[in-house]
């Protein structure tokens, strides 16, 4: 049997892309490999967010370029793809500086890997278009094995923010049916699945049919998606602040299986840095709506994202960030330097802020995150909480699952605990996860 290994960057939907990928190509007779020296196929499902993350798969490249040829010496044949948002905005590029790469497809098209596939065979194939059809129609049946899944209920981004390729690499804003996501969720829940994360690139955009054929929103959709018989726990990623109305805030008041925690990225305290990045809303607009979504869920732990050094950003401008971040307060986040994407608006500004600069502005605001989330973790130690076991930990005889407020927590159970929600006292906190003990009725299960 052809083997076929797949390595995905970035983010929650690549990570979904992905996986629909190894679907497709298991459907051609394809077994996924954890091993690229033996792979007959080779994907890299790709992210652009960020120039080093692009710089990183043209490195891979290189080292694949000479895994090819040394099977090829061994009268091996590989095949090389590069898929996903590198894939979408560089593709003659990709053939250009990556001789070795047999297919080019973007994230709209992964669905029409098989014809290019056999299309490669007499030439290099690039397909970056963005079909009039939909890809999902085209997809196998989920091969998902795991006690969690992603599943993508909306793509692309109307916002275009000034540093963002997504409206570029993904396109509009479009949404699946609710019919769609459900038929795929019960599959899901029918495979073992007990907790499912609702994905998009602005996620609390989504306005997919309904079934009496108007738009539902996204508390519509959480609500059938929770009515699922065996979905205990239901989150989503990734939103904008200016789409939380008030329907999603209530909803994490309303609906049980949401998961009390929040991914809103803001990506600057500065007004104006924001106004210069398109983001449409100021500092004091994101402390109103997390002040909203506290007074509807108090316990609600919050994630965000930040950018440090966008073009032109002073030192007074970074000041308002770690004054943000110190008021709110955030369990988690994801902070980068400013990296200019070709093609973006900001990408053609002068005034790069200097190297050493945003890396000393990176490191004050992850320190101070740092202290926030292991704050966090301190304050879980003592407390009793329902740990969703995902699965076996680092050592035998344990296993790993999370909080409803995403934090890792490891423990002593048997492997049968896996798929069940069990209550766990905090007994020490680590540095990237929690150690706890079960509750005697169900460390005896």
């Amino acid at each position: 049997m052809k083997k076929a290994y797949v390595k995905s960057y970035g983010c929650q939907m690549n990570a979904y892309d992905a996986a629909r990928m190894a679907d497709v190509l298991g459907r051609e007779g394809y077994a996924a490999t954890d091993s690229v020296e033996e792979a007959d196929l080779v994907l890299l499902n790709t992210c652009h967010i960020r120039e080093k993350a692009a710089e990183k798969v043209y490195s891979e490249l290189g080292r694949l370029r000479v895994l090819k040829g040394e099977r090829k010496e061994q009268g091996l044949d590989t095949r090389i793809v590069v898929a996903g948002c590198v894939a979408q905005a560089e593709g003659a590029e990709i053939l250009a500086r990556a001789p070795a790469v047999d297919v080019v497809v973007g994230p709209q098209s992964y669905h029409r890997l098989p014809e290019l596939l056999a299309r490669s065979r007499e030439k290099r194939v690039v397909d970056t278009e963005f079909p009039v059809e939909d890809k999902f129609d085209h997809l196998p049946a989920r091969r998902n094995k795991g006690v969690s899944a992603f599943l993508t209920v909306q793509e692309g981004c109307d916002k275009f923010c000034a540093f963002c390729v997504v409206p570029y690499t993904r396109g509009a804003e479009v949404s699946r049916t609710v019919a769609a996501v459900l038929a795929e969720a019960e599959k899901l829940a029918a495979s073992g699945v007990r907790e499912i994360t609702l994905i998009g690139q602005n996620v609390n955009a989504y306005h997919g049919a309904g079934p009496d054929g108007g738009a539902a929103t996204l508390p519509d959709l959480m609500r059938a998606v929770a009515a699922i018989p065996g979905i205990a726990r239901i989150r989503y990623t990734t939103s904008h602040p200016n789409d939380m109305g008030e329907d999603l805030i209530r909803a994490h008041a309303e609906i049980p299986a949401l998961m009390p925690y929040l991914h809103l990225p803001v990506q600057s305290g500065s007004d104006r840095v924001l106004a210069a990045m398109n983001r449409k809303h100021t500092a004091d607009d994101y402390r109103r709506l997390i002040a909203r979504v506290r007074a509807a869920r108090p316990d609600i732990a919050l994630s965000s994202d930040f950018i440090v050094g966008f073009p032109g950003e002073t030192d007074a401008d970074f000041e308002d960030t770690l004054r943000l971040v110190s008021e709110i307060g955030f369990e988690s986040a994801f902070s980068f330097k400013y990296s200019p994407r070709p093609g973006t608006p900001a990408a053609e500004r002068t005034d790069a802020v200097p190297e050493d600069v945003m890396s000393a502005r990176l490191a004050a605001l992850q320190g101070l995150l740092d202290r926030q989330r292991y704050a966090y973790q301190d304050a879980a130690v003592g407390q009793v909480v329902d740990v969703l076991v995902e699965k076996t930990g680092r050592r035998p005889g344990q296993v790993a699952g999370k909080t409803p407020h995403m934090l890792a927590v490891q423990f002593d159970a048997p492997a049968s605990a896996i798929g069940g929600v069990v209550p766990v006292r905090i007994v020490e906190a680590g540095t990237n996860s929690l150690f706890g003990q079960a509750l005697n009725e169900a460390a005896a299960a």
